[in-house]
């Protein structure tokens, strides 16, 4: 029997918080920095809800949105880069090892 494929989602995940990152660093514009952040959200859900079902995609994107929320608080201790490369390993861990390694 054929093993799924399994769409990998850990990319997108740090396409979002990365992406969205620069993106408001560089052009200034918050809510352009959102557009990006949801739209690789909304682009990994999908992919956790047909790879992993409703229970992981509510999980996944809990940890995403909060990893986005926690890192706002985390940048005032230890730095705007620093707090955006934690909280995005730590997201897109979780993408990887609830997601991708199936």
């Amino acid at each position: 029997m054929a093993q799924e494929h399994v769409e990998p989602t850990a990319p997108l995940v740090v396409a979002g918080m990365l992406g969205g990152y620069v993106t408001g660093r560089v052009t200034k514009k918050r809510p352009l920095a959102g557009v990006v952040l949801a739209a690789a959200g909304v682009a990994a859900g999908m992919r956790w809800y047909r790879n992993s079902g409703p229970g992981t995609t509510a999980l996944l994107s809990t940890i995403y949105i909060g990893a986005f929320g926690a890192s706002h608080p985390l940048a005032k201790k230890i730095g705007a880069w620093p707090s955006v490369l934690v909280s995005t390993a730590a997201a897109a861990g979780a993408a990887w090892v609830l997601n991708d390694t199936k």
